[in-house]
């Protein structure tokens, strides 16, 4: 069974980047480019890992982990462009395992 990424990030260009090198790898991968969407799709897929970004539109990545940290047990990567280090602090104290800043 392929491992599954989950991809929530709203900029198509890098969603698309990031969707095809993880198919290349042979990851099984899902993308949408809304917090609130992400939420649901999230329970349906079950991902290995999310790759999330902060600034979404409706739900943020910030509000996502907190609730998914409550009742999804997958890895999760912030890749955003935040990148201060109260967001950085904030994105792990919420659970998340590592926090990405795009270049």
């Amino acid at each position: 069974m392929k491992q599954r990424v989950l991809v929530v990030e709203d900029d198509p260009v890098l969603t698309r980047v990031l969707n095809d090198n993880l198919s290349f790898e042979g990851f099984e991968v899902q993308c949408v480019s809304d917090g609130n969407e992400a939420a649901t799709v999230a329970r349906a897929f079950g991902p290995d890992l999310v790759l999330l970004d902060v600034n979404l539109p409706g739900k943020s990545g910030f509000e996502l982990v907190e609730g998914w940290r409550q009742n999804l047990r997958t890895s999760i990567i912030f890749l955003t462009a935040k990148g201060q280090k109260v967001d950085k602090l904030r994105g792990l104290k919420l659970g998340a395992d590592d926090y990405v800043t795009k270049p």
